[in-house]
């Protein structure tokens, strides 16, 4: 038997920040300040999962820089 897990590609704000271990201000502030990308599907605001990924990254390159 295999069991496979799914990824979401796009996370909601509280998701996201839960993800990030942050609080939903902090990353509303994030979003405000273009460091972290979203994307709306009708009224609803969602982060993708790679934009997660690259923002942690950058936050590694920052901290070994």
């Amino acid at each position: 038997m295999t069991t496979t897990t799914t990824a979401r590609l796009l996370h909601t704000i509280p998701d996201a920040g839960e993800q990030l271990g942050i609080g939903r201000s902090t990353l509303y502030e994030l979003m405000a300040a273009g460091e972290i990308q979203t994307v709306k599907i009708g009224r609803r605001t969602l982060i993708a999962h790679d934009e997660l990924v690259r923002y942690v990254d950058r936050l590694k390159a920052n901290t070994a820089a």
